[in-house]
């Protein structure tokens, strides 16, 4: 997994909620058994009209050239739905590292967890501070600090993150590398206890 640290970023609202796994990569696209190409089928219902590459409705935010960033900024309620894991492979393989909301599905914020996409919780207020920036507006999301930030008006707020999970995303590991990390550790361990 590439590591996350610092993400300085314009964002793509998607300012509807309850968006459910469903929604975020529609069942018929998870045929797959790698994890790339599902960016394409993002939204796919909502960015298409009639299921039609050729025909992106103009008013869904990843059709407008004037949103773009690695953050996407959802609604209350986001990953809600089924179980999948796709949902979080579709957002990183569109290019989003973070996303926010006010609320995540268990099980939606665990796999974006375990698949290098960081889920930043933020309160109701600050998400609608959010939603209120223009498409030039940057947010900086600062996964040391636990802290968001809308450039535009330095308005802060702290999330809350597993430190297992921080750590993980910090280094880029995923559950394997960081048992490899600790390799030393437990060689050590072993000549002691033997």
């Amino acid at each position: 997994m590439k590591a996350i640290t610092t993400i300085n970023s314009h964002f793509v609202p998607v300012n509807i909620e309850n968006i459910d796994t469903d929604q975020i990569i529609p069942a018929r696209f998870l045929k797959a058994t790698t994890k790339e190409g599902f960016g394409k089928n993002l939204f796919r219902d909502w960015r298409y009209e009639n299921d039609d590459e050729t025909k992106p409705k103009k008013d869904f935010p990843l059709n407008q050239p004037a949103y773009s960033g690695e953050i996407l900024v959802a609604g209350k309620n986001f990953g809600c739905g089924s179980s999948r894991e796709h949902a979080a492979w579709s957002i990183l393989d569109a290019g989003f590292r973070v996303v926010v909301s006010s609320f995540f599905a268990d099980i939606f914020k665990n796999n974006a967890l375990n698949n290098g996409v960081l889920p930043v919780q933020v309160s109701d207020a600050f998400l609608h501070k959010i939603f209120a920036q223009d498409s030039n507006t940057e947010l900086t999301v600062d996964l040391e600090k636990q802290s968001i930030t809308i450039n535009a008006t330095n308005e802060q707020e702290h999330f809350d993150i597993n430190s297992y999970k921080k750590t993980c995303l910090l280094n880029g590991y995923d559950d394997i590398d960081f048992l490899l990390s600790t390799k030393e550790d437990i060689q050590q361990f072993e000549t002691l206890t033997t």
